[in-house]
């Protein structure tokens, strides 16, 4: 899959079961020992009521079909989920994306079972600067919150 061909935008209110749905096989995909919180139906009208009408929501898209999701809400990355198979490159872009869009810096919290996200974080720049034992957030699970800041 190459990423190249994927066109990042901004998320339509028609985008929101679409980016629901990559959310869920993303999340299920990467995380399969993290209990999900909300059943299906409340994730996808979470997407459709606050995520896209909201915040900043970005969309990655190829042909017809929505392949990942980048939600910015200020200067926190608040979700970055990819289809399982277009893992790669394509994260690369919305992380690029996210720093120009929030160039002042940006924080973010992934789950500390995710070793993958703590890498990639990692390579583009983020610094670990708290971990909880999860009781802060609806899953329950231990996280990481991890900060940006662009080099002076």
């Amino acid at each position: 899959m190459n990423s190249d061909d994927v066109l990042l935008r901004h998320a339509r209110d028609a985008d929101a079961r679409a980016a629901a749905d990559v959310w869920l096989r993303s999340c299920a995909a990467a995380l399969p020992t993290v209990r999900c919180a909300h059943d299906e139906a409340n994730v996808r009208d979470w997407f459709a009521r606050v995520l896209v009408p909201q915040y900043e929501t970005w969309v990655a898209v190829t042909g017809n079909s929505v392949v990942g999701l980048l939600v910015l809400n200020g200067g926190e990355l608040k979700q970055l989920y990819l289809e399982p198979e277009w893992r790669g490159g394509l994260g690369d872009r919305f992380m690029s994306l996210a720093k120009q869009q929030q160039s002042d810096g940006l924080s973010l919290w992934t789950f500390q079972v995710n070793g993958p996200a703590q890498r990639f974080y990692q390579r583009h720049g983020f610094v670990e600067v708290e971990r909880t034992d999860g009781q802060r957030n609806d899953e329950r699970e231990p996280d990481i919150r991890y900060v940006w800041q662009p080099q002076t």
